[in-house]
């Protein structure tokens, strides 16, 4: 192959849903300090942003965010490897893709409990590098982590970004590579399309887009 292709994966909404780990844990955090539970559906439409952003835009005060986030954290520390699974074709997906292309994980996860969940999910070792939150200053929609896994991986052309939400289509764009929105996650395919370059309905339909797209080198 003349330019073996480079695809980055999100996490969450594209390779694994995690939303009742997640959700427990913001459930918890808000019994625990006696306020208002938000409901599924404000939390599922901030899921891939930040924890400190996701709590502050459920209305938590500024003070009290990090309390909230250390309580969230202790609950998910304890159940997210038994209320995580993978996505229906995130296996083959990521088998698939392994075997004509480099392969990271750019998620707003630490990078700690992401490669936990790709241990536990039998598929951390198709990944040569995984970036989290806590690997970089400014989390997605800035370029930053993708550079920074590009970096690693040594590669600066036909790569791809496979991404549940604008965040992901966002900093694909601002880093110069092809961004891939699945509608598998927690946003609907109209505001993908607004800002993704191609959009489908799983990661396993991504990898088939980016095989035709490189028919001619494989």
């Amino acid at each position: 192959m003349s330019d073996k292709p480079t695809i980055l994966f999100d996490l969450d909404g594209t390779l694994i849903d995690s939303t009742e780990a997640i959700l427990n844990g913001f459930y918890k955090a808000f019994k625990e300090h006696n306020l208002t539970q938000p409901t599924k559906k404000q939390i599922c439409s901030l899921i891939g942003h930040p924890l400190e952003y996701m709590f502050a835009s459920l209305g938590v005060p500024k003070h009290l965010i990090d309390s909230f986030i250390l309580i969230y954290k202790d609950d998910y520390r304890q159940n997210f490897l038994s209320q995580t699974t993978l996505l229906p074709g995130g296996f083959e997906a990521v088998s698939k893709a392994s075997k004509f292309a480099n392969l990271g994980v750019v998620t707003t996860k630490t990078s700690l409990y992401s490669k936990n969940l790709l241990e536990n999910l039998g598929i951390l070792k198709y990944f040569s590098v995984v970036i989290g939150r806590d690997d970089v200053t400014h989390p997605k929609p800035n370029p930053e982590p993708i550079l920074k896994a590009l970096e690693v991986i040594g590669k600066t052309s036909n790569i791809y970004m496979i991404g549940d939400t604008p965040m992901d289509a966002k900093a694909a764009k601002s880093a110069g590579i092809f961004s891939i929105g699945v509608t598998c996650g927690y946003e609907s395919r109209e505001n993908l399309e607004l800002i993704c370059d191609y959009v489908c309905s799983s990661a396993l339909n991504a990898i088939e887009y980016i095989i035709a797209q490189n028919i001619v080198n494989l």
